[in-house]
C-alpha cells in the first residue's frame, strides 16, 4: 500500500506545488484588494464621515493610484518571503498526508474519490454511504429513511442552510404531487412557506413512529397557524425529491404496455435455523399490505443448510409449509429458490446460514470438496463442481444430493404445484445462487474493481484439467496460469490479462475453454435433474452482471468468473443455448445496470454495463428463452424505478420484447415507510401497464 501511496503522491506533487502557489497568490491578491478598499474608504470619506465633492473625489483617486502603485506603499506591503515559504511547506505537508489518506480509502475502502479530493469530499462520501442527504453547499442531515430527527432538530423540518437552498433554488411556483393520491401544492418565498397540505394517512402506513398528521393548512402569507413539526415529513420528501433532482422531468407513460408480474423477495431470515417461521403475525400483516397494491407474489429462498442440516436425506420443511399456506390463503404466487449455497458472506446478507453440518464435517477431512484458489485458500460458500460426479458425500455425488433435495421439495409441496401457487423454481448453481465461479470473495481480499482469481485448484478440478491437457496432447498445460495476478489486480498489471497477453495464446485459449466449459457442464447437469424433478413447472437460472473491465480486450473479471467472453468471442451464446435446451428461464440479476454509465468508478474500471446488458439479452432473445429479472441495488425513489421500467419494457425493441416478470429486492421495514411504499405502489401499477397520474419526476 505504501508503494501505491508514493506513486500517487509523486504523480500529484507538481500539481500540488502549482495549486499551493496559486493559493498564496490568491491570498496576496486578497490582501492587496483589502488594502485598496481600506485606502479608498479612508480617502473617500472626510473626518466627519461626509462624502467629498466630485472634483475632490477625482484628486483622491489620483492619490490612491499613486500610493498603491508605489513600491512599498504605506497601505499595502508584500508578505515576507519567509512566511510564503513556510506557507508552502505547511501546504505540502498537509497535501501529502491527505493524499495518503485518500489513497488508502480508494484502495481499501472502495471509495469513489476524485484525484484532487479534500477532507470535505471524504466527509460527504461517508455521509452518503450512511444514507444521509448531502446538499450542494455541504449541508448534511439524515434522510427520511434514517428515521425521525430529534425533537429539537425537527421543529423547522430543515436545517437553516437547506432552507436557504430551497429559497434560492426553487422558484415561487406550484409543485405537482409526486405520486397518485399524494398531491402537494407548495409555494416558496424568502421568508414563509405557504399552503402546505398534509394528506390523511394511507391505510397501509405501517410506521409505528410516523410523523404527525394534520388536514389543516399553514397560514397563507401570514404567520403559520400550525406548528412546523406537522410539515417536517413533507419537507424531507421535498428536499430529497425536488432539490436533489431536476424538477418536472417528463416520464414515459407505460399505460397500455404489457402486464409484467411483480414479486417481492422475502427477508433472508424469514425462516430460522430450526426451520421455524420467524414473526408470523408481522409477516402476515406485511403480506396483506403487498396484496392490497396487487403485488403478484413473493420469492423465498429454501436453504439447503436449514432443511437438510443435521443428516443426509433428513428433510425438515415445517417453517416453509406454514409460510406457503399463508401465501396461499392470500391468493399470492410463489417463486422458490433452491439455495445450495451459504448465506452471510456477501453484500446484503444480514443472516448467517452455512452449508449443512454433515457437509461441513466432510469438508474438514476432505477440504477439496470446496473451490480452491492458487494459494490453497478454500471457499466454503458452495461445493466445487469438481465433485459433481464424485461420490464423496456419504456415498452420493453432489448432483445426486441436489436432485434428492429438489425431489423432496416437489413431493412435500405437490398441492402448491398443482394449484399453480408455485409459479417458478429458480435453481441455485453457484455462489449467491448464480451460475459463476466464486472468483471475487471479499473474505479473501477481493476489492472492486479487482479482476478476481481462478478457482480451479482443488484436486478434483486439477484432475479434470490434467485429463483435458492429455487429450490435447500437451500434458504440461495441466496447470493454472502463473501470471494472472491476484484478487484485486487490474488487467494491465498482469501478463495474462493485459492487451495481447497470454489469455489469447495457445495455452490461454485451451485453459479458458476448459474452465468455462466446466461452468456450462455444471449448469447443464443440474438443470437436467431439476427439469426432471419439477416436470411441467417453470425453472430458471440466475446469471450475474460482471460489467467491470468490459471495455478491455480480455474482459478479465468475466474470465475468472467462468464466462469466456473476450472481445473476439461471445461467451453468453453457449450459456443461453444450454438454458434453452432445458426450457429454463434466464434471471439476469441486474435490471438497472445499463443506466450506470456516468458513475466515475465505472469509468475508471473501464466498465460497460449497457454493453453487457445488450449482449446478454441479445443472446437470450436469439435463443428464444424467457427472461426475468431483479434489481441489484436497493431502490425506493422514482428515478430508480423509472430506470428499471425502461429496462424491463424497452421502448426501442423492434419486436416489442420485454421481461416476463420482475422481482423486487427486498421486503424491509424501509420499503413499508409511507412515502417509499406509495412510490412502490405507483411502480407496480406501471409494471402492470396501468395509467398513473402526474407523469413528472
Amino acid at each position: 500500500m505504501s508503494a501505491d501511496m508514493q506513486k500517487l503522491i509523486g504523480a500529484n506533487e507538481e500539481d500540488d506545488e502549482e495549486e499551493i502557489e496559486m493559493d498564496v497568490k490568491e491570498e496576496d491578491n486578497e490582501d492587496h484588494e483589502n488594502g485598496q478598499k481600506h485606502i479608498a474608504a479612508q480617502m473617500m470619506l472626510g473626518a466627519d464621515g461626509v462624502m467629498p465633492s466630485t472634483s475632490h473625489q477625482f484628486q483622491i483617486q489620483q492619490q490612491l493610484q499613486e500610493q498603491v502603485s508605489t513600491p512599498g506603499g504605506g497601505a499595502w506591503r508584500s508578505r515576507p518571503l519567509e512566511e510564503k515559504e513556510r506557507t508552502k511547506l505547511r501546504e505540502r505537508h498537509r497535501r501529502a498526508i491527505t493524499a495518503r489518506i485518500l489513497a488508502g480509502l480508494r484502495k481499501h475502502g472502495n471509495y469513489n474519490l476524485r484525484v484532487r479530493a479534500d477532507i470535505n469530499d471524504v466527509i460527504a462520501a461517508l455521509a452518503r454511504e450512511a444514507g444521509w442527504v448531502v446538499l450542494s453547499d455541504g449541508t448534511t442531515f439524515p434522510s427520511r429513511s434514517q428515521g425521525s430527527r430529534p425533537a429539537g432538530d425537527s421543529s423547522a423540518g430543515l436545517t437553516s442552510s437547506s432552507s436557504q437552498m430551497l429559497s434560492q433554488q426553487v422558484p415561487p411556483t406550484s409543485l405537482q404531487g409526486v405520486s397518485s393520491g399524494y398531491c402537494a401544492s407548495v409555494e416558496y418565498n424568502a421568508c414563509h412557506m405557504k399552503g402546505v397540505f398534509m394528506p390523511t394517512p394511507a391505510p397501509y402506513d405501517l410506521s409505528s413512529s410516523g410523523h404527525s398528521q394534520s388536514s389543516g393548512m399553514v397560514g397563507n402569507g401570514g404567520e403559520q397557524t400550525e406548528s412546523l413539526p406537522l410539515i417536517a415529513g413533507s419537507m424531507e420528501v421535498i428536499n430529497e425529491q425536488i432539490i436533489g433532482l431536476p424538477p418536472k422531468l417528463p416520464e414515459r407513460d407505460f399505460a397500455g404496455t404489457p402486464y409484467v408480474p411483480v414479486y417481492v423477495m422475502l427477508p433472508l431470515g424469514v425462516v430460522n435455523m430450526k426451520c421455524e417461521l420467524v414473526d408470523p403475525d408481522g409477516l402476515l400483516k406485511q403480506l396483506r399490505v403487498l396484496k392490497s397494491i396487487n403485488v403478484d407474489g413473493v420469492m423465498i429462498d429454501c436453504w439447503w443448510g436449514i432443511v437438510e442440516a443435521d443428516a443426509p436425506q433428513e428433510y425438515n420443511w415445517n417453517g416453509y409449509r406454514r409460510l406457503f399456506k399463508m401465501v396461499h390463503e392470500l391468493k399470492l404466487k410463489l417463486q422458490v429458490v433452491m439455495s445450495f449455497h451459504e448465506c452471510g458472506g456477501n453484500v446484503g446478507d444480514d443472516v448467517c446460514i452455512p452449508l449443512p453440518h454433515w457437509v461441513a464435517e466432510i469438508g474438514r477431512s476432505n477440504p477439496d470438496i470446496f473451490f480452491t484458489d492458487r494459494e490453497g485458500r478454500r471457499n466454503t460458500e458452495c461445493l466445487s463442481w469438481g465433485i459433481d460426479k464424485e461420490r464423496v458425500l456419504r456415498g452420493r455425488t453432489a448432483v445426486e444430493v441436489y436432485f434428492d433435495f429438489m425431489r423432496s421439495f416437489r413431493v412435500e409441496f405437490n398441492e402448491f404445484f398443482e394449484d399453480g401457487i408455485i409459479s417458478m423454481v429458480e435453481v441455485g448453481l453457484g455462489p449467491c445462487g448464480e451460475l459463476r465461479y466464486p472468483s471475487c470473495p471479499v473474505k479473501h481480499g477481493w476489492r472492486y474493481p479487482g479482476i478476481g482469481e481462478f478457482q480451479c485448484y482443488d484436486q478434483y478440478m486439477l484432475k479434470s484439467l490434467m485429463k483435458a491437457a492429455e487429450m490435447r496432447g500437451h500434458s504440461f498445460w495441466a496447470r493454472g496460469p502463473d501470471n494472472a495476478g491476484s484478487y484485486s489486480s487490474h488487467p494491465h498489471e498482469t501478463g495474462f490479462f493485459c492487451d495481447e497477453g497470454d489469455y489469447d495464446g495457445y495455452y490461454g485459449r485451451f485453459f479458458l475453454n476448459w474452465y468455462s466449459q466446466l461452468l456450462i457442464n455444471h449448469g447443464d447437469l443440474v438443470l437436467s435433474l431439476a427439469k426432471l424433478a419439477f416436470e411441467g413447472s417453470c425453472i430458471a437460472a440466475k446469471l450475474p452482471g460482471i460489467h467491470w473491465w468490459y471495455k478491455t480486450s480480455s474482459h478479465a473479471a468475466e474470465l475468472t468468473a467462468g464466462f469466456y467472453n473476450p472481445c473476439n468471442r461471445d461467451g453468453y451464446i453457449a450459456i443461453a443455448a444450454m438454458l434453452h435446451k432445458h426450457g429454463a428461464a434466464l434471471n439476469f440479476a441486474r435490471a438497472e445496470l445499463q443506466f450506470l454509465e456516468q458513475r466515475e468508478d465505472l469509468q475508471e474500471a473501464l466498465a460497460n454495463p449497457q454493453g453487457l446488458v445488450w449482449q446478454v439479452l441479445n443472446a437470450a432473445w436469439e435463443t428464444c428463452i424467457t427472461v426475468v429479472s431483479e434489481n441489484a441495488f436497493v431502490c425506493h425513489d422514482r428515478v430508480g424505478y423509472n430506470k428499471i421500467l425502461e429496462n424491463v419494457k424497452p421502448v426501442n425493441d423492434p419486436d416489442g420484447r420485454h421481461f416476463s416478470s420482475f422481482t423486487y429486492l427486498r421486503l424491509t421495514p424501509l420499503l413499508m415507510e409511507r412515502q417509499n411504499f406509495m412510490e412502490f405502489e405507483r411502480f407496480v401499477k406501471r409494471m402492470h401497464g396501468e395509467a398513473v397520474l402526474y407523469l413528472q419526476v
